[in-house]
């Protein structure tokens, strides 16, 4: 694994060298020379992850409506009071 750094300046001018560099390893952008943020390529996240997602993460995935999920529907109505 390779890790590279680049500046928040040749961060912003070449991004596609910085995207390509996320393919081999972590890239850390640095701001005034301090890591301020660290670039991975998709399948690194996952793996550091776990590949779990939250409920909202999945809500907002596009094409949501391929999945197919239909809860079933429950009717509520009111109930007779317990006096006892």
């Amino acid at each position: 694994m390779t890790i590279t750094t680049f500046s928040s300046r040749d961060f912003n001018q070449d991004t596609s060298r910085a995207k390509k560099a996320a393919a081999a390893g972590p890239v850390f952008i640095t701001d005034r020379g301090k890591p301020a943020h660290v670039l991975l390529s998709i399948e690194e996240y996952q793996r550091l992850t776990g590949g779990t997602r939250n409920i909202a993460d999945a809500l907002a995935m596009p094409d949501l409506e391929r999945i197919g999920f239909e809860p079933p529907r429950i009717v509520l109505g009111p109930r007779p009071a317990d006096l006892s």
